[in-house]
């Protein structure tokens, strides 16, 4: 498929492509729309930013289209994906289509979403743990869904949505499509497939290792105290927006203050701020009221901001796999973008199994770096100092010293032999030891220690 035009779709839909300028389908939708418009499962793998939404978007508003009496739903890990996917598919709907759609996400009113339920909207965009919520509300009726998709399905397992996941299947009629999508394709997903997919088309488009060429990757070697004002430098070297990645979240909002103070236009976006703010902090860097979002992983995936140019991964990730997410911000759409990573010697093996996972054959940069044992060193210096054997190894004037110390420390803390005789009669007085049971245990302790 070279054109959306050669697809047999829904006049309307054809129409709503058009006036929204899709002429050439990417590699992912080319191979991936035509099955799904016959209805098959489908386990599609691909590099971020390479127009999965769309893909199974087109998709799933033609079965609607088709199947008057059908609904579909999408289950997105976080609730910013669920609104993008949301923004991307209500414009894909016009009006005389007549399907309404819901958004359920957690961190909103709970009576706007029901007052969207009450209007029976056909497709249903939302995360796991709010779909729940509504289907123990018995707000929400799947009984007529016959359109699945799955978006950044490795991303929800890794969150702990598993149960979540399974809980919302039970409620889908066992005739359904299901079409999954997964940046990588680790064990747990190849095990969900197997269970829940009816011999799916296994589509992959490119390496789900490899970040996209036209990313420009470079790193910076740094210690922590010099760390932030790298950071400054490059930041008034760069034109643009910047997305930082920081590892907490009090981190993330301790750099806005840093940054803020600095003279810096920025925002922050994590799991604790509310769903509003974290909206609002989205649309201003949409907009470019601000220049510099900084985020933890919450912005790691699925996130479209076609404008983003630089991608700084201040602290390097948990997992190697978000790595590539992260990055994957940037270059979006054919665009191209800049990667700068900040390394330090605590980064040393997190760094390493990014370069394997990325390209296995890579020689590994920090493999010669070791952390040296300066303590270590000055005290066996200092021991052998006081020794005053200079032909004794260090190992032996550790030892002579120890013995030195104990010897030390009886004199130091009074324990001559008179008064530690004394101590022992006043004990045996008060707690009533007699002599022969108390010398009996003082042997046994004799022979314990030596």
């Amino acid at each position: 498929m070279e054109n959306f035009s050669e697809l047999k779709l829904n006049e309307s839909l054809k129409h709503s492509i058009d006036r929204m300028q899709f002429k050439v389908p990417t590699p992912i939708q080319s191979k991936a729309i035509p099955p799904a418009l016959l209805g098959k499962d489908i386990l599609g793998t691909a590099q971020t930013g390479t127009g999965k939404t769309l893909c199974y978007g087109i998709a799933c508003i033609n079965k609607l289209l088709t199947d008057k009496s059908s609904g579909a739903l999408i289950i997105c890990p976080t609730r910013e994906l669920a609104v993008q996917v949301g923004e991307v598919l209500v414009g894909l709907i016009e009006s005389q289509m007549n399907i309404k759609c819901a958004v359920l996400i957690g961190g909103e009113s709970m009576q706007k979403q029901l007052k969207q339920l009450s209007r029976r909207p056909r497709l249903i965009i939302g995360t796991p743990g709010r779909l729940n919520d509504h289907l123990q509300r018995k707000s929400l009726k799947l009984h007529q869904t016959y359109f699945l998709v799955l978006d950044e399905t490795d991303r929800m397992l890794d969150m702990g949505f598993t149960p979540q996941i399974e809980q919302i299947l039970k409620f889908i009629p066992k005739k359904h499509q299901t079409l999954l999508f997964s940046a990588t394709l680790p064990q747990n997903i190849i095990r969900i497939s197997e269970r829940y997919l009816n011999e799916p088309v296994r589509i992959q488009v490119g390496s789900t290792t490899t970040p996209i060429s036209k990313i420009k990757q470079e790193i910076i070697q740094v210690n922590e105290v010099e760390k932030y004002n790298k950071l400054l430098d490059q930041l008034y070297k760069r034109e643009g927006s910047i997305l930082i990645f920081i590892k907490t979240k009090h981190g993330a909002d301790k750099m806005v203050e840093r940054l803020r103070r600095d003279g810096h236009k920025c925002d922050g976006m994590h799991g604790n701020l509310r769903q509003s703010k974290r909206q609002r902090s989205l649309i201003a860097f949409r907009s470019g009221k601000i220049r510099i979002l900084v985020s933890t992983e919450l912005a790691a995936r699925g996130l479209d901001v076609p404008s983003i140019q630089h991608v700084i991964n201040y602290h390097l990730p948990q997992v190697p796999e978000d790595f590539i997410h992260r990055i994957g911000r940037t270059a979006r759409a054919g665009a191209e973008g800049s990667a700068l990573t900040f390394i330090t010697p605590n980064d040393r093996q997190m760094w390493n199994e990014i370069q394997r996972l990325i390209n296995p054959n890579a020689k590994q940069e920090f493999n010669t770096y070791k952390k040296s044992n300066h303590k270590g060193k000055k005290r066996f210096s200092r021991f052998r100092q006081r020794g005053g054997s200079e032909n004794k190894s260090s190992k032996e004037n550790y030892f002579n010293h120890s013995k030195d110390y104990d010897q030390k420390g009886k004199k130091k803390f009074g324990y001559k032999s008179d008064r530690f005789n004394n101590d022992q009669s006043r004990e045996k007085k008060k707690f009533g030891y007699k002599s022969d049971r108390f010398n009996n245990d003082q042997s046994r302790e004799k022979k314990k220690f030596g």
